[in-house]
């Protein structure tokens, strides 16, 4: 187990290097500079900040700068915000984006879970028929089509939710559904197919032998066995959907991480392009580690090496 978690934490701080260094690479190519949306500033005033922000050194001097801060959890001032830093700005957007995420990552499992567990029991029934409909409409629709449409008909008609904002917990209601939209038809695909799979194994046909209820094989042998594609899918879709959504967040008006990613590529916001990216980054990499994990304690067949028992 330690020499499992050594070499995962190694990997992650490989791939963190490379994430690193490629972002800052890939922004000093970029054209023009933090400062070429200011109007009419003077080249001694352009210097200067230049020189303030480090802007003036050699780019391995900037380089290893960075390296050092990005190690201090130290991701350096806001070219566009003087007055704070990018660890302020992940520090005020990020609980907005967590809250969101986690109520979007419940209403995708529960309702995903469901429907796949559903249209496996009932197969080519019209159970199935109407749970794939619904899967298949949930991955087709945009994102931005969905919050539109749900702010049109429960805010703007029935007036049971607020159009935008964020605040409270009837505020939360409608992005976390358009959120929730693309993984939910993802996650009822998934288990729905592993379902069928498992439900066609030998055990499974034994437990009904033996007169097993169906509730029981269900809960205790089927979900068990069918949800670890879902769970090998949680890793990405916690990360992507914890730090937040650009499109939804633009949207609904959410002070959230996405937002303030979004300010940082129209403001040529260097650190905080980087620092955001190094962040997501961060949590990307945990959650597929901890995806990992979990999956050793779902089926204890499988080794936190990679590989089965007996293999």
């Amino acid at each position: 187990m330690i020499k499992y978690l050594t070499k995962r934490l190694l990997f992650m701080a490989l791939s963190l290097w490379l994430i690193i260094t490629a972002t800052f690479f890939f922004m000093r190519m970029a054209p023009g500079n933090p400062f070429t949306s200011e109007k009419k500033m003077p080249p001694a005033i352009e210097a200067n900040l230049n020189a303030h922000y480090g802007l003036d050194q050699p780019w391995y001097v900037q380089y290893g700068e960075y390296l050092l801060r990005v190690v201090q959890w130290d991701f350096g001032p806001s070219f566009k915000y003087k007055s704070q830093t990018v660890n302020q700005l992940i520090n005020e957007g990020f609980p907005v984006s967590l809250v969101l995420g986690i109520e979007a990552i419940f209403i995708a499992l529960a309702i995903g879970v469901t429907l796949g567990v559903i249209a496996a029991l009932r197969h080519n029934k019209w159970q199935d028929y109407l749970a794939m409909i619904v899967a298949v409409l949930g991955i087709s629709v945009p994102s931005f089509i969905m919050a539109a449409f749900l702010q049109y008909i429960f805010a703007m008609k029935l007036g049971i939710f607020p159009v935008a904002r964020w605040g409270t917990f009837m505020q939360s209601v409608l992005p976390a559904i358009a959120l929730a939209a693309g993984p939910t038809a993802f996650i009822a695909r998934l288990t729905r197919s592993s379902m069928l799979e498992v439900l066609s194994n030998d055990y499974i046909k034994t437990a009904k032998a033996k007169g097993i209820s169906g509730f029981n094989i269900t809960v205790k042998h089927a979900i068990r066995n069918a949800i670890l594609p879902v769970v090998s899918y949680m890793g990405p879709l916690s990360a992507g959907i914890v730090t937040g959504s650009f499109v939804i967040e633009k949207i609904f008006g959410i002070p959230g991480l996405g937002s303030q990613f979004v300010k940082s590529i129209n403001n040529r916001d260097y650190t905080a392009i980087m620092g955001v990216t190094v962040f997501y980054s961060i949590i990307l990499l945990v959650s597929v580690l901890l995806v990992d994990l979990l999956y050793g304690l779902i089926d204890p067949r499988i080794k936190l090496s990679g590989g089965k028992k007996g293999e």
